[in-house]
């Protein structure tokens, strides 16, 4: 197939960097734009270390649908702008895949982790056959693991009630991030909105299309948060407490077994495992298990099964690759694939 170009806004910030680097070797994508308003005219070679030299040449522009030509656009901007360029972007007939917050509980929208919510794509199928352009959302980097083991669970036994405790990296805070003297001897008990946040998007992710085929009908899991800031560079560790309907069983199995989509495609960013499960009494941990299935997995670890219909187990997800630029890379190739685009 032939390669598809793209463009990156916000490449010169910590996650557009990541993106660069993620698709430097992409055998069906090919960076062609950049955008950093606060490095416009400067090439990406000046500002990000570690480029193939067709990507160090690239002029860095301003975020601006008139001033890019490409394809598909991935938006890793700053919530405080993310919104209006992004709207701009898509009215201008571009295909926008996003990991910024601010569009991902639109009711248009589709908030997508392919394994779990392939059919979700359906929201802009109708804009595709028009050639109208779109916005795809990419989940809170805190969500996405937590909504890939509730998946099989939630399929087998359904569950009806979770409670989740985070312990979350500190690149989850974007840059220049939490102040040294704050975090250093210190967990933080608190981060704004985020627990809010993975509620509701775990139930749109786990929702289903309406009958109007415009609108995701959520789902009505209870989910009860508590989110914390800890002293680890990557790697959201999440502890989880559920209840179900039905009887669980074997729940180390459906870890195991579960695949999605983007396996049965081998998609160039699918890990072969989407779910990996450590055995081991202290597992998983952030340094040791973060670049599991190059950082595309969810590692499960812990598991232990209080009563016949309760559940408990610990998760870890690298934030800044499968919550980030990774997911949203196995987004568009999901688009790409389902569509024929190329």
């Amino acid at each position: 197939m032939r390669r598809i170009d793209v463009a990156v806004l916000g490449a010169t910030g910590r996650v557009g960097m990541e993106y660069l680097q993620m698709l430097k070797d992409h055998p069906w994508f090919r960076v062609v734009e950049a955008t950093g308003n606060s490095k416009v005219g400067l090439k990406l070679g000046e500002v990000v270390s570690d480029l193939p030299a067709g990507i160090q040449s690239i002029e860095i522009k301003e975020s601006d649908p008139s001033k890019i030509e490409s394809e598909i656009v991935f938006s890793p901007l700053p919530t405080s702008v993310a919104r209006e360029t992004e709207s701009k972007f898509a009215e201008s007939g571009f295909r926008v895949i996003t990991d910024a917050s601010p569009h991902r509980m639109d009711s248009d929208v589709p908030l997508m982790i392919p394994e779990i919510n392939p059919d979700h794509l359906g929201l802009v199928e109708g804009r595709m056959k028009r050639d109208r352009g779109f916005i795809i959302a990419t989940p809170n980097c805190t969500t996405i693991g937590f909504a890939m083991t509730l998946k099989p669970l939630n399929d087998a036994f359904s569950v009806r009630k979770a409670v989740m405790t985070s312990f979350q990296a500190l690149s989850g805070a974007g840059y220049p991030g939490v102040p040294s003297l704050d975090i250093e001897d210190n967990v933080i008990p608190y981060i704004p909105g985020e627990e809010e946040k993975v509620a509701a998007e775990t139930n749109k992710l786990l929702g289903s299309i309406s009958n109007e085929q415009d609108k995701i009908q959520s789902n009505s899991l209870e989910i009860f948060c508590s989110c914390n800031r800890v002293a680890v560079i990557d790697g959201h560790l999440e502890s989880v407490y559920l209840e179900t309907d039905e009887q669980i069983k074997e729940p180390e199995k459906m870890f195991e077994s579960f695949s999605g989509v983007p396996q049965e495609l081998d998609l160039p960013s699918a890990p072969k495992k989407p779910i990996v499960v450590r055995k081991e009494n202290d597992r998983p941990q952030p340094r040791l298990d973060r670049m599991e299935g190059k950082g595309m997995s969810t590692v499960v670890g812990r598991i232990r099964q209080p009563g016949p219909k309760t559940l408990q187990y610990h998760l870890l997800t690298h934030n800044t690759i499968r919550g980030a630029a990774g997911g949203a890379l196995l987004t568009a190739e999901l688009l790409v694939k389902k569509y024929d685009i190329a």
